[in-house]
C-alpha cells in the first residue's frame, strides 16, 4: 500500500470534493481517498499492484477534474495562472453586469423595449460564453456520470433565467400580453448570478491562500541550490543533482540543503573556529546550536557562524523537513469525525436543492396557474442559487488547515484531524521524566553535585499551565524515590511514581482510563511506546526516538514543554471554530432557502430574495466561513 497527496485542479465546492472522493473510492485498488478542499489536494491510499497514479488521473478526468501526478508540473504556477484567468473573467463579468443592470433599471436608454431586451440578451450571452462557460461544461460532465455540484446549480439557474428571458424578448407580448399578464425579462439575474459566484470564488481563493501559509513557510526553508564539492572544486548545483554521499559546503547566512553529518569546519584565522546553526525553524529553540565534526545537521536550518562541509545522507523527500511538510499536509488533508457527516450531507445536498427548486416551481404554478408562471420560475431560480453547499464543505477543512498550520508554526506537528479534535478532551496527563521533563546537565562539575540531569527550562511553567487548564499531571520515572520526588517537587507535580518499568507506564494509563478519564501520554523513548500507544492522545518529543514519534499523534519539535498547553488551547480554539462555521452554514441554508422560495407570501408579506441577491448571499456565505477560520491566526 502507498499513501500520497496529489493536487487536484477544478474543485470549487463541497459537491466537487464529494464527487472526487466517491469517484476515487470506487476505483479498483484505492483503499481510501480524502479531499482537502481548501488546499485543493487529495490524500490517496492505494494498492500499487492494482492501480497507478495514471489510472487515478484518468478516473478523475472523466468527471472533469485534473489530478497532478507529474513531478515537473508546477502546481503553484498552474494555480497562479488560473487565479489570473479568474480575475479577468470577474472583471469582464462585472462590466457586462453593470451594462445589463443600467439598461434594466433604465439608467441608460437605448431605444424601444424590444431593442433594450435584445441588447441585454446579447450582453448576457457574452457573459455566459466567456465568464460562465465552465459552469456549463462541468455540469454536462457531472450529469454524464450521474453526479452534481455547485456548478450544476449555477448552470441550471442562469440557464433557466436566460432561456425564459429570451422567450419573453421575442414572444412575451404575443404570449403573455395576449392573456393580459404583465411580463418581464430577467437577464440581470442571469448575468449577476455568474458575476457574484465568480467574485465569491475569487475572494475565497485570496482568503484560502492564507490558510496554507504554514506549508509555504516550511517549503520556503529549503534552498534552491547547493555548493557541491566536485573533484576539489566548489560547484553550485540544483538540489535535484545531489546524491547521498556527496560533500557539500555551506557558508554563513545560508540554509543547509539536505540532512547530513558534519565532516570538517573551515580553518579560522586567529579566532576560535565555531559552527553555530539556527535550528529554530525545526525545533523552536531560539539559541543557535554549536556543532562539531560528527554532528548531524538538518535541511532548512541556517548557518549563523562558520563555514563547514558535510556529507549528504538524506535528500529529497527523505529529509526531516520533507517529513514535517508531509505530516502537516496529511494532517490538513485528514478528516475530523464531524466532517464525515458533513460530506454525506454535501453528497446529497445538490440533488436535494434541485428537488426543492422543482417543488417551489410546482407550488407556485399550482397556486396561481399560468399567471404565476414568471413568479414560479423566479422563485425556483432563487432557491437553486441561494442553496450553497460550499459553506458547509469549507467549514471544517478551513479551520483544520489554519489550526494544524498554526500548530506547525509553533513547532507542534499534529498527525491528523482526529488527534487535533481529541486533544481538547484531555483531563489527565502522564509524563515521562528522563528526557521529557529533564535534560542532561551542562558540565562535569554539576554531574558530581547533582545524579546527571536537571529540569528543562520552562518545564515548571508548562506544568502550571496544564493544571490551570484543569489537567491533572502524573510523572513516571525509573529513578529512585528520592530523585523522582525531587524532580516532581521542582516541576510542581503532585502525583508521581518512581522505579517504574515500561509496563507500569501502560498500566497507569489503562488504570486512569478505566476511571473514565481522557488520558494523554508524553514521552520520548522506546520504553514509552507502550504507554503512548495505549493513551487517548500520545505526545512525543521531537528529539526522542523514531519509535516514539511513529506511535505519537502529536510531536513537539523541540524541548519546550509549553507547547503542550499550547496544543490543548489550539485544539479547543479550532474545534470551537469548526462548530461556529457549521452552525452558521446550516443556519444560512435553513433561513435563506424558504425566503428565496417565496415563503413570506404565505404570511401576506409580498417580498422574497431575488436571484441577484441570492447569488450575492451565496458568495458571501462561503467567504465568511473562510474569513472566520482565519481568525484563528489572530488568537494566541
Amino acid at each position: 500500500m502507498e499513501k500520497k497527496t496529489f493536487a487536484v485542479l477544478g474543485m470549487m465546492c463541497a459537491g466537487c470534493a464529494a464527487n472526487v472522493e466517491r469517484r476515487l473510492n470506487q476505483t479498483e485498488g484505492v483503499a481510501a481517498a480524502a479531499v482537502n478542499l481548501p488546499a485543493r489536494t487529495v490524500l490517496i491510499e492505494y494498492d500499487s499492484t492494482k492501480t497507478t497514479p495514471e489510472k487515478l488521473k484518468e478516473a478523475l478526468a472523466a468527471i472533469g477534474y485534473d489530478m497532478v501526478i507529474e513531478e515537473d508540473r508546477n502546481v503553484e504556477a498552474i494555480e497562479k495562472h488560473a487565479y489570473r484567468s479568474l480575475q479577468k473573467k470577474v472583471l469582464l463579468s462585472w462590466m457586462l453586469a453593470m451594462l445589463v443592470m443600467a439598461i434594466s433599471m433604465h439608467w441608460i436608454h437605448i431605444g424601444s423595449r424590444d431593442i433594450a431586451n435584445q441588447t441585454m440578451m446579447i450582453l448576457s450571452l457574452l457573459n455566459i460564453l466567456y465568464a460562465g462557460r465552465q459552469f456549463y461544461v462541468n455540469t454536462v460532465r457531472q450529469l454524464a456520470h450521474a453526479s452534481a455540484n455547485m456548478d450544476t446549480l449555477v448552470a441550471l439557474s442562469t440557464g433557466i433565467s436566460f432561456l425564459f428571458s429570451t422567450f419573453n424578448t421575442f414572444w412575451g407580448e404575443t404570449y403573455w400580453g395576449a392573456q393580459g399578464i404583465e411580463w418581464h425579462t430577467y437577464f440581470d439575474a442571469s448575468v449577476m448570478i455568474i458575476t457574484f459566484v465568480l467574485t465569491g470564488r475569487l475572494m475565497e481563493e485570496r482568503a484560502k491562500h492564507s490558510t496554507a501559509s504554514a506549508i509555504r513557510a516550511l517549503m520556503g526553508l529549503t534552498p534552491k541550490t547547493a555548493h557541491l564539492i566536485d573533484t576539489g572544486e566548489v560547484v553550485e548545483v540544483p538540489l535535484s543533482a545531489l546524491q547521498p554521499g556527496d560533500t557539500i559546503e555551506v557558508r554563513p547566512g545560508e540554509k543547509i540543503p539536505v540532512d547530513g553529518t558534519v565532516i570538517r569546519l573551515s580553518e579560522g584565522k586567529g579566532a576560535e573556529v565555531r559552527l553555530l546553526i539556527d535550528e529554530s525553524a525545526m525545533t523552536g529553540e531560539s539559541v543557535p546550536v554549536e556543532k562539531k565534526a560528527g554532528d548531524k545537521v538538518l535541511a532548512g536550518t541556517i548557518v549563523r557562524e562558520g563555514t563547514f562541509r558535510f556529507k549528504a545522507e538524506e535528500i529529497g523527500q527523505k529529509t526531516v523537513l520533507a517529513n514535517m511538510i508531509r505530516m502537516v499536509q496529511e494532517a490538513q488533508g485528514s478528516k475530523a469525525p464531524v466532517q464525515r457527516v458533513v460530506d454525506k450531507i454535501a453528497l446529497i445536498f445538490v440533488p436535494a436543492v434541485g428537488c426543492i427548486a422543482l417543488l417551489t416551481f410546482l407550488a407556485w404554478y399550482l397556486i396561481g396557474g399560468q399567471a404565476y408562471l414568471p413568479q414560479a420560475i423566479l422563485s425556483a431560480v432563487s432557491a437553486l442559487v441561494i442553496a450553497c453547499p460550499c459553506a458547509m464543505g469549507l467549514a471544517t477543512p478551513t479551520a483544520l488547515m489554519v489550526g494544524i498550520g498554526k500548530a506547525a508554526e509553533k513547532n507542534i506537528l499534529i498527525k491528523d484531524a482526529t488527534a487535533l479534535e481529541q486533544i481538547r478532551k484531555v483531563d489527565t496527563m502522564v509524563i515521562d521524566k528522563t528526557g521529557t521533563l529533564t535534560q542532561p546537565v551542562a558540565s562535569p562539575q554539576q554531574v558530581r553535585l547533582e545524579g546527571a540531569e536537571s529540569l528543562k527550562p520552562h518545564a515548571q511553567e508548562a506544568m502550571d499551565q496544564l493544571q490551570q487548564q484543569g489537567i491533572e499531571v502524573y510523572m513516571m520515572s525509573g529513578d529512585k524515590e528520592e530523585r523522582a520526588a525531587q524532580i516532581a517537587h521542582e516541576a510542581h507535580i503532585a502525583h508521581y511514581r518512581s522505579e517504574v518499568k515500561p509496563q507500569d507506564k501502560e498500566d497507569l494509563v489503562r488504570e486512569l482510563q478505566q476511571q473514565g478519564r481522557h488520558v494523554a501520554m508524553v514521552g520520548d523513548g522506546i520504553n514509552d511506546s507502550q504507554a503512548l500507544a495505549r493513551a487517548d492522545v500520545s505526545i512525543a518529543m521531537g528529539k526522542g526516538t523514531d519509535v516514539a514519534m511513529d506511535v505519537a499523534q502529536v510531536t513537539l519539535m523541540g524541548s519546550d514543554l509549553r507547547h503542550i498547553p499550547d496544543a490543548i488551547s489550539l485544539s479547543k480554539q479550532t474545534v470551537n471554530m469548526i462548530h461556529q462555521n457549521l452552525f452558521w452554514a446550516f443556519i444560512y441554508n435553513i433561513i435563506c432557502i424558504p425566503l428565496a422560495a417565496g415563503l413570506p407570501y404565505l404570511f401576506g408579506q409580498h417580498w422574497q430574495i431575488t436571484p441577484m441577491w441570492a447569488s450575492a448571499l451565496m458568495a458571501f456565505s462561503s467567504v465568511s466561513v473562510v474569513l472566520n477560520s482565519l481568525r484563528l491566526k489572530l488568537k494566541n
